[in-house]
């Protein structure tokens, strides 16, 4: 597993239409065996070379897009005015650091600001925080400041600061946007290892753009490819610190998340019988989640093209949504060895059987 990899995406700029850097990364780190289509919502399509045409198609899809915000307007006082895109827990926001993007194509800093306490009447300080009382503060002093010498004009994206951080000794990783970086990075080095297998199915991995706004890039998507099966990789909300024991069912350190339902899908049961099989049988650290909430790409997959089997394979993540997320090396190797060994298992047999 590349760490290089993960890092670069972790950090990478790219909110809900604005995904450019992170299909940059994928291009730049696959480009030796794999060949490229982008549609005009930053849809990536990637086509490895070892694909032999005449088979069934398996699609891996992740989404590039992480939560963030947009400017809405500019305040006279040079605050600027902004609404999410995604979503957010608002009692989060308060003096977390920003980049907003400017007219030049630069990204500045700003922080979403706080009233310090000093100013705050005790009423206020117990009341809960909306983000349309909220603003973004670059360090103008007006309107036309804010305009003329920082850049910022309305509409332009606002991604979430959090530098990634590794640690080694333990195997734990921090950052920003590992939903669904880390499921972008899984994709990546599957169809990596996929290079080195044996395959009975051809393999199109898809980085989709603007899930998380209701899975728009994924309907486009699926209205180019005809895939026989589908696996989406997702960086999925881990509930191990606040659930009471026996409901946690995505914990760190717990393997890849493999989900039988949530709000939006009920996958595939043939499908997910099989990847529970495989990972006994290669003995891959999975656990299974039934979710009440919730939802991804495949929901739109499985009712596409008179029905496609889906499965959901997903790294746990600690704070999902925020801007410091958590996450385990090993769950995202698990969900890994997962996808290359369903992969492997899938024939045009198995995939009618489903």
């Amino acid at each position: 597993m590349d760490l290089n990899l993960i890092k670069a995406l972790s950090e990478a700029r790219g909110i809900s239409g604005f995904e450019d850097e992170v299909v940059k990364i994928a291009k730049d780190y696959l480009s030796d065996f794999c060949t490229f289509e982008e549609d005009s919502m930053r849809n990536l399509y990637i086509y490895p070379n070892y694909n032999k045409g005449n088979r069934p198609t398996v699609m891996l899809d992740a989404h590039s897009d992480e939560v963030g915000f947009m400017v809405q307007a500019i305040k006279p006082d040079g605050t600027l005015r902004f609404i999410p895109v995604g979503g957010w827990n608002e009692q989060s926001l308060p003096s977390s650091k920003v980049q907003v993007k400017t007219v030049s194509g630069e990204y500045i800093t700003g922080v979403i600001a706080a009233i310090p306490p000093h100013f705050m009447p005790a009423e206020q300080r117990k009341g809960s925080i909306l983000i349309e009382n909220l603003s973004i503060d670059v360090g103008a002093t007006s309107k036309e400041d804010a305009i003329k010498n920082f850049g910022i004009k309305i509409g332009a994206p606002v991604v979430p600061v959090s530098p990634f951080e590794y640690d080694e000794k333990r195997g734990i990783i921090y950052g920003k946007a590992f939903d669904d970086r880390l499921g972008a990075a899984a994709l990546i080095e599957s169809l990596k290892a996929l290079s080195k297998c044996e395959l009975e199915v051809d393999v199109i991995g898809v980085i989709s753009s603007q899930e998380e706004v209701g899975g728009r890039g994924i309907t486009t998507v699926l209205s180019k490819i005809n895939a026989d099966a589908a696996i989406c990789f997702e960086g999925c909300p881990a509930d191990d610190t606040f659930s009471p024991e026996y409901m946690v069912q995505d914990e760190l350190r717990g393997g890849c998340m493999v989900r039988h339902m949530d709000k939006t899908v009920i996958c595939t049961p043939r499908f997910v019988a099989l990847t529970e099989q495989v990972a006994a049988e290669k003995g891959i650290k999975i656990q299974m989640a039934v979710r009440s909430g919730g939802g991804n790409n495949g929901a739109y997959i499985i009712k596409a093209n008179g029905g496609t089997p889906v499965i959901v394979a997903g790294v746990p993540v600690r704070y999902i949504h925020t801007f410091n997320c958590i996450a385990a090396i090993e769950d995202i190797q698990s969900t890994i060895d997962l996808g290359v060994e369903v992969v492997k298992k899938l024939n045009s047999n198995v995939i009618k059987g489903f």
